[in-house]
């Protein structure tokens, strides 16, 4: 058993300078802003009563772990459903959706055509769609990914998004690129 002097210091040298690490472990996991508070002090609740018995040797895994395992306690707790509430649902007539299968194989059949589309498009272009669509990347991050400027990266999402639209409405989905006259061509037209 540990006496109390030494787990406060304990407390004090090794669990409280993981704070903000923990709360933002807690709101990644967790989505009711709300309970954040009260979730950290459940869990340094926990850590505290766990660690009377004896110290452990690896503080920051052992309030990780506690953390988890209590914000999976509190989840499970949150679905269950007292038995007033399930009579009560059972007593209204529920209409079963005929329909689900087949707009999920509606739903399948476009998520094909749209990455047939995407297959369809320039390499580049292609790229570009997949990793800011798909991967949800910005267009910083695809720029320095492959090795381009951002005008370049909103350019060609824009050129591939108009040909992938194309394509989903049934055209040809080819790139269509406007041509600008050249700076001279516009000199002598003036």
């Amino acid at each position: 058993m540990v006496d109390d002097d030494a787990l406060n210091r304990w407390f004090c040298r090794e669990v409280l300078p993981l704070e903000a690490m923990l709360m933002r472990f807690i709101r990644r996991n967790w989505r009711i802003e709300a309970d954040v508070i009260d979730l950290r002090q459940d869990i340094y609740e926990r850590v505290l009563m766990g660690a009377q018995k004896e110290l452990p040797h690896k503080p920051r895994q052992y309030v990780f772990t506690t953390a988890r395992h209590h914000l999976i306690n509190r989840a499970k707790r949150a679905q269950i459903v007292s038995f007033d509430l399930v009579a009560d649902l059972e007593s209204i007539v529920i209409d079963i959706d005929n329909d689900a299968s087949q707009r999920q194989l509606e739903a399948r059949d476009e998520l094909r055509r749209a990455q047939a589309g995407i297959d369809n498009l320039p390499e580049r272009c292609g790229e570009v769609v997949r990793l800011r669509k798909v991967q949800g990347f910005s267009t910083r991050e695809v720029a320095e990914q492959l090795g381009v400027g951002k005008d370049t990266v909103e350019k060609q999402m824009t050129l591939g998004m108009r040909a992938l639209a194309d394509f989903m409405l049934g055209g040809s989905g080819k790139v269509v690129r406007t041509v600008r006259p050249k700076k001279a061509e516009e000199a002598s037209q003036s």
